[in-house]
């Protein structure tokens, strides 16, 4: 195996958590794992998300013998939400050579440190979602959860379906809002969709009174909301407290169980699409949810099943090969499908194709009294 030394040092005031269960120099016995992941910063509802899933994981299958004997040594490392941090972040991590990378989260983190991962021929599993991420080539980037690309259209065809024929988009502006902002303009003009209102809105932002002002001005049939956690919350408060009463509908975020703890009330009749959700009917999602809402005290959101299914898939794969093989392990994944019924930790049956995209069954949900509630289940799409 070849040494791969760099130069570049993590900043210092990125917070290093320890690894799990494990102390002292790494040992034979122990595959390495390193998850660059927002513990700080706007993201950091997403990373400690991912990171309690990563950890449920660790810790199921190290009490269960590990993988192929050895256990799972992780370090969470803090990328605090800054792009330069999370490939500092990476770029530290090839020193230690890690098996594979988590994280990061957010796309813009993702597309940066990527690159490193790939440079290294070390397998990242992110849970980024911006179409472009995986559209760049890269032979060592994998995704947890549907693609932008994958999503929207189900989105649309939902749209359709109901009789919206015009709509607002507010979206936020960063790699994630805009990725989703062109991939959604996309399949709305294919579906003869009219956008009668186009709004950015910025990260961190407070007020969204001229935003909710505008997009109500604008008369369409429905909103289309593409933002961050805090973010959607607040645009959600301020759009109720407006009196808007159309349908406010998104992807993934908007339906979340933290724009629900954040938004209280408000949230009740959004709707939107999600790729993973533990209401979902199906008895290995729910067993999920019931042991992560009883380790950590409260349920999880998608981040959460992507960073404990993403440390199954690894395992899964890894044992089908018998050996731990990085490029190997990038090659198995790349066109391969992985049943739930022989790895019940992927909790659902997924397929991935040859860009590191995944294919998989997901949901329309409308929030009804603070909780998800499954309105109808989509196939993969490549059933469809």
């Amino acid at each position: 195996m070849i040494k791969r030394r760099t130069t570049l040092k993590l900043a210092t005031s990125a917070l290093a958590v320890p690894a799990l269960g494990i102390t002292g120099a790494r040992a034979a016995d122990t595959v390495k794992m390193i998850d660059d992941v927002e513990l700080s910063g706007p993201g950091v509802t997403s990373g400690s998300m991912w990171k309690n899933g990563v950890d449920m994981a660790i810790k199921e299958i190290n009490a269960g013998g590990g993988i192929l004997g050895r256990q799972i040594e992780v370090s969470h490392q803090d990328n605090q939400s800054q792009a330069q941090i999370a490939k500092a972040v990476a770029t530290k991590a090839i020193d230690d050579e890690p098996y594979v990378i988590l994280g990061p989260i957010f796309s813009g983190d993702v597309n940066v440190s990527s690159a490193v991962a790939e440079t290294a021929e070390t397998p990242m599993f992110m849970g980024g979602e911006a179409a472009n991420l995986t559209q760049q080539g890269k032979k060592y980037l994998f995704r947890s959860s549907l693609s932008q690309s994958a999503a929207m259209p189900k989105v649309a065809n939902y749209m359709q379906k109901v009789g919206i024929k015009s709509v607002v988009i507010v979206w936020i502006s960063n790699d994630f809002g805009k990725g989703g902002h062109d991939t959604m303009l996309k399949e709305l003009n294919a579906r003869g969709i009219k956008v009668l209102a186009d709004i950015p809105t910025e990260p961190g932002q407070m007020d969204y009174t001229s935003v909710v002002v505008n997009a109500v001005k604008a008369g369409a049939d429905a909103i289309f909301s593409y933002k961050n956690e805090e973010e959607s919350a607040r645009f959600l408060i301020a759009l109720r407290k407006y009196g808007y009463d159309k349908p406010v509908i998104g992807e993934t975020v908007l339906v979340s169980q933290r724009v629900i703890e954040l938004a209280g009330t408000a949230a009740n009749g959004a709707r939107g699409h999600v790729g993973l959700t533990v209401d979902a009917p199906n008895p290995l999602v729910l067993a999920f949810g019931a042991k992560f809402k009883a380790i950590y005290g409260y349920a999880s959101d998608h981040n959460g099943i992507k960073g404990y299914t993403s440390i199954y898939l690894i395992k899964a794969v890894t044992e089908k090969l018998g050996k731990f093989d990085r490029k190997a392990l990038a090659a198995a994944i790349h066109g391969g499908s992985f049943s739930a019924k022989q790895y019940p930790g992927l909790l659902l049956d997924v397929a991935f194709d040859a860009a590191g995209d995944l294919d998989r069954e997901s949901y329309l949900v409308e929030v009804r009294d603070g909780k998800q509630v499954i309105t109808e289940t989509l196939p993969p799409l490549g059933k469809v």
